[in-house]
């Protein structure tokens, strides 16, 4: 028994955010922002509403109409995020009732933007061990509250969004996994929570996101070969087999670099983080979901799926669609 993806789902806030538009709040420029990064606009939610449970719940509704099955058959909910709404509940808890899956156990999960390649491991861990048939798994972020929007070198990175896959049991298809991580270089990406704050001990202000860019852009460019390798190995595939790598959508150089070490074409490397920013655990299941809408994706097609980010954590998914 393996897993296979059934359907897919996604959800953007309406909000669209040009580098034009940081230019009137930031020292930057289209210009600075597009060589760097890739990217020429992002999704920001801009009414209370749009919380990261709502956009969650809504990228879950798509995947699950997509998948033709209903909410009720759902056994588990997993749910990757950085930014949840509140301490509690959990945001896969709010899920499962906005989108009335009455049968499903509900848990988040993070691991920063590698969070849905983590997940979806998850996912499969369960279903081939014969505990769980089908599995919604989330990424979903609103990252813009954790952003320091005086801060250049952060803000006009990120992006708020959500995408979703609903996984089943099959007795057909392949699954490999790699997954990784590195605590002694966790301060490279980093965002503080609610601040200790007791009987005997004041709470500081709070604290928003911090990158040492340069650093994580090397582990990126070193590991995602690194781990995408590693899982095609394991799969005993080579890059000719594979239709796409759907890969974390952070920066267009990473994406180029990764594809020159890889020795592949960017037409195997899709990209939207020219209109969506950096969406963390989001960025590759919208990615999915948007091959997927576009009929890009056959039965049988093999994908890689990869992600990186803070802990430093890393992971790659082999899948055949």
């Amino acid at each position: 028994m393996t897993s296979k993806i059934i359907g897919t789902g996604s959800y953007l806030p309406s909000h669209v955010v040009t580098n034009d538009d940081l230019a009137k709040v930031v020292d930057t420029d289209d210009e600075w922002i597009s060589s760097r990064t890739g990217i020429k606009e992002r999704r920001i939610v801009d009414n209370e509403k749009e919380e990261t449970a709502y956009l969650a719940s809504m990228a879950a509704k798509a995947a699950v109409e997509d998948a033709g099955i209903s909410p009720e058959e759902i056994d588990l909910i997993l749910l990757a995020t950085m930014s949840p709404d509140q301490v509690l509940p959990n945001v896969a808890c709010e899920v499962q009732e906005a989108i009335g899956a009455i049968h499903a156990v509900g848990m988040d999960l993070n691991a920063a933007c590698s969070g849905f390649v983590f997940a979806l491991n998850t996912a499969h861990a369960y279903i081939t061990a014969g505990i769980y048939k089908n599995i919604l798994v989330i990424g979903a972020e609103t990252v813009s509250k954790t952003i320091d929007w005086a801060d250049r070198s952060t803000c006009v990175l990120f992006g708020d969004g959500a995408g979703a896959v609903v996984v089943t049991a099959s007795e057909t298809g392949s699954y490999e996994m790699v997954m990784g991580a590195d605590g002694k270089k966790k301060n490279a990406l980093t965002c503080k929570c609610r601040p200790m704050n007791n009987l005997f001990l004041k709470g500081s202000e709070l604290e928003y996101i911090k990158m040492e860019g340069q650093e994580v852009f090397k582990f990126a460019v070193k590991t995602v070969p690194e781990c995408v390798t590693e899982v095609m190995e394991k799969a005993k595939v080579t890059a000719d087999d594979i239709k796409f790598f759907v890969l974390h959508q952070a920066n267009q150089r990473i994406l180029s670099s990764v594809a020159k070490r890889l020795n592949v074409s960017m037409d195997k490397i899709p990209m939207n983080v020219d209109r969506y920013g950096n969406t963390s655990s989001a960025s590759i299941p919208i990615l999915l979901d948007e091959l997927n809408k576009k009929g890009l994706l056959q039965e049988g097609d093999k994908l890689v799926l990869s992600g990186f980010g803070g802990g430093l954590t890393w992971g790659a998914s082999l899948i055949e669609w």
